[in-house]
């Protein structure tokens, strides 16, 4: 895997991955005092949280589980002095189909938390990481 990061001016960047997707980030504030493009933490706890989705869809498609959404909520502290790793990331899943098993959404968070996505196992050296999830049955009945 590569990557590559390109200084475009002020406190901002463009990152491009070894496959050609880009993505600018940084700390550059606008005229508005809000930032121009996420910090790379937050691309950090983004991808983190995109891990665990894709494991956790995956693993219910395979299982042949009726999912037809997944959102992860993350909620993240950070240490107060540098390097200011994370600290306490809770992650919240937000889970819907039609006549989804609550446990296997809960074997397939455990799974990826446990055994599949790599994100979470290396924050994990640094970070407390809790997990909640909620199914949202779209059976009517």
């Amino acid at each position: 895997m590569k990557a590559r990061i390109k200084w475009t001016g002020d406190r901002t960047f463009l990152g491009e991955s070894g496959t050609g997707h880009t993505v600018p980030l940084g700390t550059t504030k606008g005229p508005d005092g809000r930032s121009l493009c996420p910090s790379a933490m937050e691309l950090v706890l983004i991808g983190t949280g995109g891990c665990t989705a894709w494991d956790v869809v995956q693993i219910l498609e395979k299982g042949r589980e009726p999912i037809e959404d997944c959102v992860v909520e993350l909620d993240a502290e950070r240490a107060d002095e540098d390097p200011m790793v994370f600290t306490r990331i809770h992650m919240r899943f937000i889970v819907t189909g039609r006549g989804l098993a609550a446990a296997k959404v809960e074997r397939a968070i455990k799974l990826s938390a446990d055994k599949y996505c790599s994100a979470s196992a290396m924050l994990a050296k640094t970070a407390e990481i809790t997990h909640e999830f909620e199914v949202i049955d779209t059976g009517g009945g």
